[in-house]
């Protein structure tokens, strides 16, 4: 397919999967349960950290996770206190167990205390750096302050962009904050300070495996330097929301619907 091809096939497939009807079997699911902000940004950011593995499986574990902070993810956050925790040491997703979960949970506390909560940082990082790797890079040190000795082993569940990961959960989690489009799927919290034009693409295999069938992607590692490429294709067809192809590659890829 000729580069105009790629975009009108694209562009039928947004049409088809960007949309409300999308959300129940995603993760997205799960911070769509709530109308606050903060309840949005928390709920968002844990079901983005769990977010591999089968689709049914995350969404259920997401919503769990919810139940086990009394379904106020954000009230929890800030007022729970060691005793409160131990309620979440039962919660196991694949690898990530309720010892990661109270970690993450006293991470989030601090964060909203004392640097304006998700929101606040993301929203000042990005003002600071104009660029969402130097964003990913920063949060990743916030969350797990070089002072922490010996570095904890919860590391492994927030990948690490200056180690060269692709960091899916996390452009996930940015893409559902900062997108606003107006189909119900994507958030647009953030998007007064931060352009989806800054966003990179979630790549997992399936959209890595569609963007390569394309010819978007010629790296063959996902990795950061594949994130690169791809988004730098997909702004060619969108310069200012290029991610909005996200929910298109990754149904095309889970679907096996490319065209031919």
């Amino acid at each position: 397919m000729t580069r105009r091809e790629i975009k009108d096939y694209l562009d039928s497939l947004c049409v088809r999967y960007n949309c409300a009807a999308f959300i129940d079997a995603d993760p997205v699911s799960v911070p769509h349960r709530y109308e606050r902000a903060e309840d949005i940004e928390i709920a968002g950011f844990l079901a983005a950290t769990i977010a591999w593995g089968q689709r049914p499986t995350i969404v259920r574990n997401g919503r769990r996770m919810m139940e086990l902070m009394d379904d106020a993810p954000y009230q929890f956050v800030c007022q729970s206190e060691p005793e409160d925790w131990e309620a979440l040491l039962p919660f196991v997703h694949r690898t990530f167990n309720g010892d990661d979960f109270v970690y993450f949970v006293r991470a989030l506390q601090r964060i909203y205390r004392h640097h304006g909560g998700l929101g606040g940082f993301f929203r000042s990082s990005f003002l600071r750096h104009r660029e969402m790797r130097e964003v990913l890079s920063e949060f990743r040190r916030l969350f797990f302050p070089p002072e922490l000795n010996p570095l904890p082993r919860h590391m492994r569940h927030l990948s690490s962009v200056d180690k060269g990961a692709a960091c899916k959960r996390l452009n996930m989690y940015l893409k559902w904050m900062v997108r606003r489009d107006g189909n119900g799927v994507d958030f647009g919290l953030w998007s007064d300070a931060i352009p989806a034009s800054a966003l990179y693409l979630p790549l997992d295999v399936h959209t890595a495996e569609t963007s390569r069938a394309l010819g978007l992607l010629a790296r063959r590692q996902n990795d950061w330097k594949a994130v690169e490429e791809v988004t730098a294709a997909l702004r060619e067809f969108d310069p200012d929301d290029p991610v909005r192809y996200d929910y298109a590659l990754f149904c095309a890829g889970i679907y096996k619907e490319l065209a031919g």
